[in-house]
């Protein structure tokens, strides 16, 4: 390429708006610069405004399972504004999942997270969607796992927000285990 522009076999003039030019330009020309939307919306969206643009969905493909066979669940959330948004949370795991208030189905304390906020950020109209499975286990001890027995059970999932339950930051479904 280069022996081209040395070989003078191109038409140049300055004046001539498809024809190269004949003096270098100095300036580069810089792409638009981008805006710190986390910072943007931090200063400019009230919180709970924040908070209402935010929808969490929990869904299973059925409502009944077989004892012992295992239940997929997805959580959707969605941002539906036109612009992007963060949500603070209250530790750098962003969101969580229960099954009957258990969370992640154990019922001995699991790790405790850092006391330290985290952000969850949502581009404008983004949708983001997480696919988990329930195995019909309760961990009731390091290395103890219990079946759940046949009846209904409660999955539900939220934004790791200080009461998500009133802020439309979680949802739940219900699903029977039914025995074989």
């Amino acid at each position: 390429m280069r022996r081209i522009y040395d070989s003078e076999a191109l038409h140049r003039d300055d004046d001539e708006a498809f024809a190269p030019s004949e003096e270098e330009r100095s300036v580069r020309l810089q792409a638009l610069r981008s805006i710190d939307s986390t910072a943007l919306s931090d200063r400019l969206i009230p919180t709970g405004l924040r908070r209402r643009a935010i929808s969490v969905d929990v869904s299973t493909p059925r409502t009944e399972y077989s004892e012992g066979e295992p239940v997929p669940f997805s959580v959707t959330m969605k941002n539906s504004l036109p612009f992007p948004v963060t949500v603070s949370t209250a530790s750098p795991i962003l969101w969580t999942w229960t099954v009957d208030g258990e969370r992640e189905a154990s019922r001995v304390p699991l790790h405790e997270p850092p006391a330290e906020a985290g952000r969850f950020r949502f581009d404008r109209g983004e949708r983001k969607e997480f696919r988990k499975r329930w195995e019909q286990m309760f961990r009731v001890s390091e290395t103890e796992w219990e079946s759940a027995a046949p009846g209904e059970y409660t999955i539900g999932a939220g934004i790791n927000v200080e009461a998500s339950d009133g802020a439309a930051l979680y949802d739940e479904t219900v699903v029977r285990v039914v025995p074989e």
